[in-house]
């Protein structure tokens, strides 16, 4: 990477600025984790909008055909059973292209109005994000664009990563393998369990018993939320596993499929209790209210399982030594979406940020240059790592927006104090709807209703 072009509303004397300087003028110092945060910022339930599929062709449908339902895996199974027949998909570009599509036709169910959004990303990186103040490792990095008010995260993954990623020795490739293959023994193409055990058993000559197809990771089912964190309203989209019972087009039966070695001493429970941190906010983001875990032996034989209620997971690790703490998480998630606004807000629609996170020094952001956009772009039709039909889509809906907008400001001052007292009105709404990390936890304990998702036009 070379030189980096100045935020247009940052310029230096020259015009010129090093990398070093933009990194310096940009940075988010890494958390501290004793001092806990004393109000934790609010966060909304996760409401869903919709749901799509990804075909074994990696199509795109707007519709459950990928939708699998949780059946109970056999005692003993082998998670080596059908390695050789595992569909791969490609490792690739973190694009939010399926994402977009499916925002793009929700917004078009709301008749023309254009909700604020603050942020539109995939689930792991704002996993990623939350959890970085116990990230001990690994860097990470993600490309940002913020185009009229929303910011757009791309994982950045360079070639070299993927490669990486692609290039994985046996070993590794055979342990990524074993929570493919627990998914494939844990789930169904039908929510009838008898059925799904006579059809095992009648084909059990050919296929291990409860073995429920042979992997494809092209294959996916895809749930899209609205929530807020803090001032912040996003739109996060990601994979779910499967249901328990019957989909009833919400997440209160969302089940999500983990593995983990089996526990045999002190020692390897503390190194479970840290996964825990990601198991929890990767359901806690999507609304999934149940983590289903199967343990295994080093050989790949399930061992046991064990099903962990999400919103109780937090309490699992509390008071433990080395704990993890939600509430310093959703604090610098918070922070982190702050220090974004605040840096690359105000610049042109195109800008493309760098976002590095070094793990025990923090966040610095630069703003690419036209060679490195161009690399960003990797050849496609796109503007950013936007697809240029949602760019031209937006630049559509802006145009139609300020037109609105000049003509509801014609109208005189009657519709403005409409306008407030409606504002008003939605913000009561809002803020009835925040829940801190602890009330989440209460009102699923408690013997109460799950409240039902409020229409994103309402918020």
């Amino acid at each position: 990477m070379g030189l980096k072009r100045p935020a247009e509303d940052d310029p230096s004397p020259t015009g010129k600025v090093a990398k070093a300087r933009i990194e310096s003028d940009h940075a988010l110092a890494f958390p501290s984790l004793s001092h806990p945060a004393s109000h934790p910022p609010a966060f909304q339930r996760p409401s869903q909008l919709l749901t799509f599929s990804y075909s074994p062709s990696r199509v795109l449908q707007f519709d459950d055909s990928a939708l699998r339902y949780f059946v109970n895996p056999p005692h003993g199974a082998d998670l080596n059973y059908g390695y050789e027949n595992w569909t791969r998909r490609p490792e690739e570009r973190g694009r939010i292209d399926g994402l977009l599509s499916a925002w793009s036709r929700f917004k078009k169910s709301l008749n023309g109005q254009n909700p604020e959004i603050g942020v539109i990303s995939w689930r792991g990186v704002i996993t990623k994000i939350l959890t970085a103040p116990y990230e001990e490792r690994d860097v990470w990095e993600l490309n940002v664009m913020c185009v009229d008010g929303t910011m757009y995260f791309e994982e950045h993954l360079s070639d070299a990563k993927l490669k990486e990623k692609s290039d994985l020795e046996p070993r590794h490739r055979l342990q990524s393998y074993y929570g493919y293959s627990f998914e494939s023994y844990c789930t169904s193409s039908t929510p009838d369990e008898h059925k799904h055990h006579a059809s095992s058993s009648s084909s059990s000559t050919s296929s291990a018993v409860g073995w429920g197809g042979d992997v494809d990771t092209n294959v996916q089912w895809c749930s899209v939320v609205k929530t807020k964190l803090g001032d912040t309203r996003i739109i996060i989209g990601g994979e779910v596993d499967c249901v328990r019972g019957k989909y009833a087009g919400n997440t209160d039966n969302f089940v999500e499929l983990k593995t983990s070695l089996s526990i045999r001493g002190p020692q390897d429970e503390a190194k479970f209790e840290k996964k825990l941190l990601k198991f929890y906010f990767q359901s806690f983001l999507l609304g999934v209210p149940e983590i289903f875990v199967g343990f295994r032996k080093p050989s790949g034989y399930l061992t046991t399982t064990q099903v962990f209620q999400t919103v109780q997971i937090p309490r699992l690790v509390r008071g433990k030594p080395g704990a993890w703490d939600p509430n310093i998480c959703l604090a610098w998630g918070d922070l982190f979406l702050s220090f974004l606004k605040n840096t690359i807000r105000g610049g042109s629609r195109g800008n493309v940020w760098r976002i590095k996170f070094t793990p025990k020094t923090g966040v610095s952001a630069v703003l690419l240059d036209d060679a490195d956009v161009r690399d960003v772009e990797g050849g496609e039709d796109r503007v950013g790592f936007l697809p240029r039909w949602y760019w031209e889509e937006m630049s559509g809906a802006v145009a139609y927006d300020s037109e609105v907008r000049t003509q509801t400001r014609s109208e005189g001052a009657s519709s403005k104090v409409t306008a407030i007292f409606s504002r008003d009105v939605l913000e009561t709404h809002v803020k009835s709807g925040y829940l801190a990390v602890d009330q989440f936890v209460s009102c699923y304990l408690n013997p109460m209703p799950y409240k039902r998702p409020i229409p994103i036009d309402q918020t």
